[in-house]
């Protein structure tokens, strides 16, 4: 008796590409932490199947095109053990999609929660104008800044021009050219342009050089520029530290992530006053200091 050939459809393939990347090991962290999340976005990716889809939908017999569009996907993810996000060039980041490449570090801060939040409690100056966002890499804090806060004009920097190709891209996409200024730049825009910044939003490199062999294999598809920083990590944080407080209005605050490094702050900056926030959403290491607690060390 001839066997029926198995029909494939979009749960199928789940299913499979979760028990082969269990198997494989993977890691996680670029927008999924677990094997069926990464393969429900793989799979969804190839077969065009919005998130909020019909469960129905994932019933649906494929066509032998389709099923071959989500193996080759599949296989990327285990061969090269490149991130989901690299593989479709899709990450969100503060409930807005973007478009990320090797170029830039995928979407993941935290920083999100608190941007979604429009910074309460912690920012009660006047209504914001101006805002900094420091290594903009695929521009999605700044971009996210400026969708916050529809009156204010964003400033945003990267030493990377390959990242700031990808910045202008996604800042096309949201056709917010007027009011979001791209500057490659060391940290802070070699020239301000107009006063003083009510806000300042960071996520620099700060993972320690030390590091960097005992990173699993996803990591290593970011660009190094973006992950790593010397003295302990500290190097990048320690100048924005010292250069912020000139740059920002009396009632401004500097938001910034420092990841798993938040402690190594804390040791190597006693005398600062960093507010470390409680996450809703999980996560850790993000700080908050007012101007004049900066103002203050940059005078020590």
């Amino acid at each position: 008796m001839k066997r029926r050939s198995k029909v494939l459809t979009a749960r199928t393939l789940v299913l499979d590409a979760e028990r082969r990347f269990k198997r494989a090991g993977l890691h996680y962290g670029h927008g999924t932490d677990n094997a069926r999340d990464e393969a429900v976005f793989l799979v969804f990716h190839a077969l065009e199947i919005p998130f909020d889809c019909r469960p129905d939908r994932l019933d649906q017999a494929l066509t032998p095109a389709q099923c071959a569009g989500v193996e080759d996907l599949v296989k990327a993810r285990l061969a090269r053990r490149c991130p989901a996000a690299y593989l479709t060039h899709r990450m969100w980041f503060a409930g807005h999609e973007f478009y990320v490449d090797e170029r830039v570090l995928i979407p993941r801060s935290p920083l999100a929660e608190l941007l979604q939040a429009r910074f309460a409690p912690w920012y009660y100056g006047p209504a914001i104008q101006r805002i900094l966002d420091i290594g903009t890499g695929s521009g999605c804090i700044g971009i996210a800044a400026a969708l916050a806060y529809p009156e204010a004009n964003v400033d945003a920097t990267d030493i990377s021009v390959a990242a700031l190709a990808v910045a202008a891209r996604n800042v096309a996409t949201y056709a917010l050219e007027s009011r979001l200024h791209l500057h490659h730049a060391d940290l802070f825009p070699i020239v301000d342009s107009a006063g003083a910044y009510d806000l300042i939003l960071a996520n620099p490199p700060y993972v320690p050089d030390a590091e960097r062999a005992a990173l699993p294999a996803e990591y290593l598809h970011e660009p190094a520029l973006a992950l790593f920083a010397a003295e302990e990590g500290l190097a990048l944080i320690r100048r924005i530290f010292k250069g912020a407080a000139a740059r920002m209005a009396p009632a401004g605050i500097l938001v910034f992530d420092a990841g798993g490094t938040w402690p190594a702050v804390e040791a190597a900056f006693p005398s600062l006053e960093v507010i470390w926030v409680d996450l809703v959403n999980g996560g850790d290491g993000i700080g908050v200091i007012t101007q004049s607690a900066l103002a203050q060390f940059a005078l020590q």
